[in-house]
């Protein structure tokens, strides 16, 4: 398996957010890696509130792990 997360590090506040989304991404085409069917599905959760909601609450929380790892960016110039 390739290395794609070398590190949770990021410069920014929105390179960290970006990072979130993708582990989002990541984790929904490892437990589904069937593209067709994530294709197929796609349009199910696209318009439906609660869905977009939950995913919402997924990225805020791989963004809050994030932040913890980046110090908040405190130390940021």
């Amino acid at each position: 398996m390739d290395n794609w997360l070398p590190t949770l590090i990021t410069p920014t506040p929105t390179e960290g957010y970006d990072l979130a989304v993708k582990l989002s991404r990541m984790a929904i085409k490892k437990t589904q890696p069937d593209a067709a069917i994530r294709d197929r599905l796609r349009p199910e959760y696209a318009e439906d509130a609660d869905a977009l909601i939950a995913v919402s609450a997924v990225v805020a929380t791989h963004f809050a792990t994030i932040a913890a790892a980046n110090n908040h960016w405190r130390d940021a110039t």
